[in-house]
This record gives C-alpha cells, sequence and structure tokens, in this order.
C-alpha cells in the first residue's frame, strides 16, 4: 500500500510539472496525437496505404494530400499507417530497456559485493561496444530483421547506460536513514527495493525509458532505411528505404522522402521534450529559474 502510496505521489507532482513546463506540454501533445493515431491508424488512412492504384508521382491534391509515390499509393496513408510500427518500437524496446536497466542496476547497487562486480562488469562491457555496428552486424547476419528480431537486438544494446545510471543513483540512496530504518525493521530485501528505494527513483527510470525509447525510434529508422529491417512492412523507416532506392528526390517526389523525415523528427522531438522535463523533475538544479525567484534571490 505504501509503494502505490508513494507511486501515486510521485505521478501526481510529474503531472502537476507537465501542466505547467512548457517543454512537457508540448512533449505531451506530440505524443498524445501520436498514440491515438497508433490505436486507431484506419481512421486517419484515406487509401489504402499498399495499393497501387493511383496515378504514379502525382502531385499534392485533396485527394493525396502529399502526393503519391512513383509505384501509385499514396504517401499520406503511408505516413499514417507506419506510424504503428514506428510508435510501438519506441514504446515496447523503451519498456523492456527500463526493466533490464531497473532490474540490473538497482539489485547491483543495493547488493554490493560480488554481485555489484559482475553486473557492472556485464553492463561496462555493453556500453562500450560500438552499439550501432554491432547492431548492423547482427541484423546483417540473421537478414531480414523481423519486428519482434529488431526488438530483441535494440533492447540488448540498449538498457546498459539506463542500468548505469540507475545504479550511481541507488548507490546515492543506500545508506540513506530512511533506508537502513527499514533494514532494522527486518523488513525483506524486495520491501526496501520496492517500496522505499524505488518510488524516489521514479523520475529518473521515467527518463530512463523515455531515453531508451528515443534510442529505439531513430534506431530502428537507419536500420530500416539501409534495408536492414523488413522492407515490405509499412513503417517510417521503410518508406524512407523505398524513396532513396527509386531517388524520390531526383524524380520530383521530394514529400515521398521528407514526410516520414519529419515524422520521425515530431516524434523524437516528443520524447526529447518529455525527457528533458522529467530530468528536471528528478534534478531541480536543471530547471529554469523564474523571474519571480532570481528577483527574491537578490533581494
Amino acid at each position: 500500500m505504501k509503494f502505490l502510496s508513494s507511486i501515486g505521489d510521485v505521478l501526481l507532482r510529474s503531472f502537476k510539472f507537465l501542466r505547467r513546463d512548457k517543454k512537457a506540454a508540448a512533449g505531451s501533445i506530440i505524443m498524445f496525437v501520436l498514440l491515438v493515431i497508433t490505436a486507431f491508424p484506419t481512421w486517419f488512412t484515406p487509401h489504402d496505404p499498399s495499393a497501387e492504384i493511383y496515378t504514379p508521382g502525382a502531385g499534392l491534391s485533396w485527394s493525396h494530400l502529399l502526393g503519391t509515390t512513383s509505384f501509385g499509393q499514396d504517401v499520406f496513408s503511408q505516413l499514417i499507417a507506419g506510424t504503428r510500427q514506428s510508435v510501438m518500437i519506441a514504446l515496447i524496446v523503451g519498456f523492456i530497456s527500463t526493466v533490464l536497466s531497473v532490474g540490473i542496476g538497482i539489485t547491483a547497487a543495493y547488493s554490493g559485493g560480488i554481485v555489484d562486480d559482475v553486473l557492472s562488469l556485464v553492463t561496462d562491457v555493453v556500453l562500450v561496444i560500438p552499439t550501432f555496428p554491432l547492431i548492423i552486424v547482427i541484423t546483417a547476419y540473421l537478414k531480414s530483421a523481423s519486428f519482434w528480431l529488431m526488438v530483441l537486438v535494440l533492447v540488448i544494446t540498449g538498457w546498459s547506460y539506463g542500468a548505469r545510471q540507475l545504479r550511481v543513483q541507488a548507490l546515492s540512496l543506500r545508506n540513506r536513514d530512511y533506508l537502513l530504518a527499514a533494514r532494522a525493521r527486518g523488513e525483506s530485501s524486495w520491501y526496501v527495493i520496492c517500496v522505499e528505494l524505488i518510488p524516489p527513483m521514479t523520475s529518473l527510470i521515467v527518463a530512463n525509458f523515455l531515453g531508451a525509447a528515443l534510442y529505439a525510434v531513430l534506431t530502428a529508422a537507419g536500420l530500416q532505411f539501409v534495408g536492414l529491417g523488413n522492407i515490405n512492412t509499412q513503417s517510417w523507416g521503410t518508406m524512407l528505404y523505398w524513396a532513396q532506392n527509386n531517388e524520390a528526390l531526383s524524380i520530383g517526389l521530394p514529400l515521398w522522402a521528407l514526410a516520414p523525415g519529419v515524422a520521425i523528427a515530431i516524434l523524437g522531438s516528443g520524447l526529447a521534450l518529455l525527457n528533458y522535463a522529467f530530468d528536471e523533475i528528478g534534478n531541480p538544479a536543471l530547471r529554469p529559474v523564474s523571474a519571480k525567484r532570481l528577483k527574491n534571490a537578490r533581494a
């Protein structure tokens, strides 16, 4: 019960902060719109995104808001349909990577000794490996990566940074009085970790989730752009792949290439804005000083 109350208090403070922080508000609006499109893509898709039945290379019109591809497909419909996979990759990879980061980072800090040494060594090894070349090697070896295979590869390479951050934060809290008091009362390790240690770190955990989601979006789009994903699925990365392979910019179809690039930038911006906001929640030193507070400080 105390754990749920602590989480509720943190979420309430976070909600109030989101309401008054401009970066957080902008990021929340962007993510809300994209999540609605992800949940109900058919509501916003005027045509079948795979249908090659329209005039190839058509320009902007009321029927085709972003024109058509050289294959006769509606670009706007492809853009909306591709939202689901791109956002799902961000959410799933962000969630699983965060769970791994929390489990490994906090376990290492709380346990100490040989457990900390082993988990820290594993974390450091993953951290120093060049991530993107490793992902390219893995996906190239496994040929055309399916959705879940890409998720697995991104999770394997994306949890270590968050684990390192959470370990450092947990180490700074491990010997606080309230944790020592809980251990003195004979509370179990699970109780101490879940009820006493994790709630004060909620904002940092959320920030790690957002950072992992941003990493997943950009990396997945890069892999699909170079043809290492499943090029027959609907996503922003595969749109870029087909636009590049068919020289969209050279043949006068710039929106075929620009639209998914702008969409990726918008999704990345939404996640980044929320990430900055939760960083400020976790670290008051990062919060902007209002004019009133600055005036009072100088008085």
